[in-house]
């Protein structure tokens, strides 16, 4: 009985019109009333705890919008990037949803849920790098920082945009709707490193406003969008560990895919708590 109240409490977000719940979201926290987004803003740090002493500005009047402060850069020394050669920094504030090996082309969502890489990625060509390789899922929460950053320094390659659903990515859901991840609209970015192929993927959710990197600003498409970049010369984009990468307009989730041979810290679990810049792990550089 248990089990069907929880199943019936996530069966809303099916029969949501969950774009234009969105859309309408994205809409409001672009309102520029004074005492509308101040209020905004109030009730966010009230009902979740944002941090405002964290932020470099830490007066809400400066935010012109609610998005603005939902983005809002921090004070960077808060958040020093893990410096050793082989370190994986934590790309978001957040916590872990799920961490480990991916078994062979298995990842693990929830107790009793797991998905394919080629769903994750939209292509079988695509997940082979990742086949028996190591993964971890990072929420992040309505408080936290919304600003993702590099976990590894590596060279810009393909992004690919693979349009879906857009259900609520908390635990709860995670735990009740299969396959969630490869579900939802999501941006997956692919990238060259020292270690190895990596992806980062961006994954939206309901009344995530949009999604945007830091090389083509807000991500829109209505279909599968595949773009690749070149690997050298003037145009290559390549970022450092704990450079910006993009950032989610409300609350999502971030995916990292390494290959086999990182090793993630013993210490982490689900439900860890992490910091943008943190150490989770290391990679094999031979």
């Amino acid at each position: 009985m248990t089990m069907i109240r929880k199943q019936l409490s996530v069966l809303p977000q099916y029969l949501a019109p969950q774009r234009l719940l969105t859309d309408f979201a994205g809409w409001l926290s672009e309102r520029r009333s004074t005492w509308f987004k101040n209020w905004q803003i109030n009730y966010l740090i009230k009902k979740y705890g944002a941090n405002l002493q964290e932020a470099q500005l830490e007066n809400i009047a400066d935010y012109p919008t609610f998005n603005s402060f939902f983005t809002r850069h921090l004070k960077p020394e808060l958040r020093p990037i893990a410096s050793a050669p082989t370190a994986i920094a934590s790309p978001a504030d957040g916590a872990i949803s799920q961490i480990g090996a991916i078994r062979e082309t298995q990842l693990l969502q929830a107790k009793g849920f797991d998905y394919s890489l080629a769903d994750l990625l939209a292509s079988e060509d695509l997940a082979k790098p990742f086949i028996n390789g190591e993964f971890a899922t990072i929420y992040l929460s309505p408080k936290d920082y919304h600003r993702v950053h590099m976990p590894f320094t590596g060279t810009l390659t393909e992004t690919i945009f693979i349009p879906g659903k857009l259900f609520s990515v908390n635990q709860k859901t995670a735990n009740h709707v299969p396959r969630l991840f490869a579900r939802n609209e999501r941006l997956v970015c692919l990238f060259d490193t020292a270690a190895g192929p990596m992806a980062v993927i961006l994954v939206g959710a309901m009344l995530v406003g949009s999604i945007c990197t830091v090389w083509n600003g807000v991500v829109r498409a209505s279909k599968i969008t595949h773009q690749t970049y070149p690997t050298s010369g003037s145009d290559c984009i390549t970022l450092e560990r704990g450079a910006e990468l993009g950032h989610f307009k409300m609350g999502s989730t971030v995916i990292i895919l390494l290959p086999k041979g990182a090793a993630w810290l013993n210490t982490l679990a689900a439900n860890s708590v992490v910091r943008m810049g943190e150490l989770l792990g290391n990679l094999s550089l031979s």
